[in-house]
């Protein structure tokens, strides 16, 4: 019944807003009583808390197991946690949709804990870009704090936009957006 409140929740919170979904809202669809809602959870906010925790959590597991992977060069990482974004957000669309987007109804410490995840997965993307840069796979001119903000906020930003059944995969947008980042835009001659 908890995963039923939670999708159900996911489901309502992306269509209409955190704010504007009530808990009756919730359990009149789950055709269940505020009691049982109460039973798993004791607000809206746990269960907001509750599905960020869930979703980023599940993201930093997978982001780990990129970074152990002594096979991979740091070009292979990056593409790997690029296409782990997009990907998740395929897999995960309105998760990621309320996750984005409903990030600012939760509060102290709620909010404090979310953005220290989110904290953490920057700074391992940061990780990636700086011993790229010393093994000498990507250029060392560019701020590496500026520069992986810059590879989260093209991946986060297209749950807004990636539509899974339209004209790219998630791999193939992985792969575009990689060789922006490696190549640029510029013609090579």
């Amino acid at each position: 019944m908890k995963e039923r409140i939670r999708q159900t929740s996911i489901q309502l919170f992306a269509e209409k807003g955190f704010k504007e979904t009530s808990i009756q809202d919730i359990v009149n669809t789950l055709q269940v009583t505020k009691g049982t809602f109460y039973y798993y959870f004791t607000s809206k906010e746990q269960l907001l808390m509750d599905i960020h925790l869930s979703y980023i959590d599940s993201l930093l597991e997978k982001q780990k197991a990129i970074l152990e992977d002594s096979e991979k060069s740091y070009k292979e990482k990056l593409y790997e946690v690029v296409y782990l974004l997009i990907h998740d957000i395929e897999k995960e669309g309105l998760s990621a949709k309320v996750y984005f987007r409903e990030m600012r109804n939760l509060s102290e410490p709620h909010l404090s804990l979310i953005a220290s995840k989110r904290d953490l997965f920057r700074k391992q993307i940061e990780e990636i870009i700086q011993k790229g840069m010393e093994r000498r796979e990507f250029r060392n001119d560019l701020p590496v704090d500026i520069t992986a903000l810059g590879i989260l906020g093209m991946a986060n930003w297209s749950y807004f936009w990636f539509d899974p059944a339209g004209r790219e995969t998630d791999r193939k947008v992985s792969e575009i957006f990689l060789k922006i980042l490696l190549e640029g835009l510029a013609e090579s001659r």
